[in-house]
């Protein structure tokens, strides 16, 4: 057998190995981080047969794994040529807000990835430290893929339930004056008018304006009002988030907010 051929078997074996622990694994393009899948993420399975489909179909395919439960989450430790994610990492550890990981991943670029529990925690990104973590949503390429030429490479396993806290390592890492003041609504019992909430939305600043999107989102959701939803999308896009975030945490409100007014009427009837 070449070493191709051996290679090729490594990667569907390790997306078997993914999917049996439960965790949704998709094929990514070879050599590259891209989903192969018509709809990414969302395509992810832990359906043995369907698993060995794709790789059968196409042996040379990247192993992607779904974060957020019931996969892991994934605290990414970047290092790029403008600066290292490592100093934010070791500043995690000494607070206390990095426990122990289930594995530890070294990526193509001499990066890590630390695997933790999965949650349903919100995907974050915090370009000056050189950190991102990968929760509901996400996905990240694991090994034994290859990009540029480099491994995924497994460091370290070994049984852990310890979960990661995004929002507490955000506040250290990267502190925020006090956001502004969230809108005033209508009694709970009343009418609510959420015209102006695009508005709010567009003088957000960055490091809060997902969190204002996301805030935004759901009271248009409450209401029921999709125009303003999409009033509330186009403010978020002038603010300089990009259309795949602002999806996600759309559908993300749609979630945490429960049905609209007009949806549960409808179940109702």
């Amino acid at each position: 057998m070449s070493t191709r051929e051996q290679g090729d078997d490594a990667r569907l074996a390790a997306a078997l190995r993914y999917a049996a622990a439960g965790w949704p694994v998709l094929p990514v393009i070879p050599g590259e981080k891209i989903p192969a899948t018509a709809h990414g993420v969302h395509d992810a399975s832990t359906d043995p047969d369907r698993v060995t489909a794709w790789w059968k179909a196409s042996p040379g395919r990247n192993v992607g794994i779904a974060t957020g439960a019931p996969g892991p989450d994934v605290l990414d430790i970047d290092v790029h040529p403008d600066g290292s994610g490592f100093p934010a990492f070791n500043r995690l550890l000494r607070e206390g807000l990095a426990p122990r990981p289930m594995a530890l991943v070294r990526t193509p670029r001499r990066g890590i990835h630390a695997y933790y529990k999965g949650t349903g925690q919100r995907n974050g990104h915090l370009p000056a430290a050189h950190v991102d973590y990968r929760s509901q949503g996400g996905y990240v390429v694991a090994p034994p893929s290859v990009v540029g030429g480099r491994r995924y490479e497994l460091v370290r396993h070994e049984p852990s339930d310890a979960t990661f806290d995004w929002d507490a390592a955000r506040r250290l890492l990267d502190p925020q004056p006090e956001p502004a003041r969230e809108p005033r609504m209508r009694a709970a019992d009343g009418p609510r008018d959420v015209t102006h909430l695009a508005g709010w939305v567009a003088v957000q600043q960055e490091g809060n304006r997902n969190d204002g999107l996301f805030w935004a989102a759901c009271r248009a959701v409450e209401a029921g009002d999709s125009a303003a939803l999409d009033s509330i999308a186009r403010a978020a896009a002038a603010t300089g988030l990009d259309e795949r975030e602002i999806t996600r945490t759309i559908r993300s409100a749609r979630r945490s907010a429960g049905p609209s007014p007009s949806d549960r009427e409808r179940e109702a009837g």
